[in-house]
């Protein structure tokens, strides 16, 4: 008798993310949503609320990515699977820096980076339609100072543009990066540790 290996979706795009997962074992399929979607602006609008603090921010997304992730197995019929979701957000002076809006904004935001410290936040939400759960990873970054050269050649490679904070951790901005203290899966985007102990709650064997 053949067994079946549990699987879960994953309800994101980025590349990043589903290495992470591959990383540890998951087994997973993708669900995406798809631009006009029924609902999808109203269950998964990432407008920051005002004063909404940067870890508060990225949990309300996580969670409501699942959750949409969930309705459209519904609406798909698809195979019910729990569903996994997680957002990613940098904190600086207090105010949440996402992806850049085009390459003079990554080098906007990359110069406001250099020399200095900021905080990242990773949130992880499963959903099964009946339980949803989420945890959050915080990990403090310091970029050494970053020259007009450094910065135009990195914006360049096209590696910011769809990064929060203009910049990728496990890319060429590793070398802007002279200490972090926390999740380095969480500065990528999936924060393993957290990924883990969700995986358990629902049951998925690792």
């Amino acid at each position: 008798m053949t067994t079946v290996p549990p699987h879960i979706y994953l309800a994101s795009t980025s590349p990043r993310r589903r290495d992470l997962l591959r990383q540890i074992g998951v087994n997973f399929n993708v669900i995406v949503f798809r631009s006009g979607e029924r609902g999808i602006d109203a269950d998964v609008d990432e407008t920051p609320v005002p004063d909404e603090p940067p870890e508060r921010y990225v949990e309300r997304i996580a969670l409501c990515k699942a959750s949409a992730g969930v309705k459209r197995l519904f609406w798909r019929k698809l195979p019910r699977q729990p569903v996994l979701a997680a957002d990613t957000a940098i904190e600086l002076d207090g105010a949440i820096v996402g992806k850049p809006a085009d390459a003079r904004d990554a080098h906007a935001i990359l110069l406001k980076l250099s020399g200095r410290g900021h905080r990242v936040y990773t949130a992880v939400a499963m959903s099964d339609g009946e339980r949803t759960r989420s945890m959050l990873s915080s990990s403090a970054v310091q970029f050494r100072s970053l020259s007009e050269d450094d910065i135009r050649r990195y914006v360049a490679t096209g590696e910011p543009l769809d990064k929060a904070g203009a910049y990728g951790i496990q890319g060429h901005a590793a070398a802007f990066i002279e200490e972090i203290r926390g999740s380095y899966s969480g500065i990528m985007g999936l924060p393993l540790f957290e990924t883990a102990a969700l995986l358990e709650v629902f049951g998925y064997p690792l």
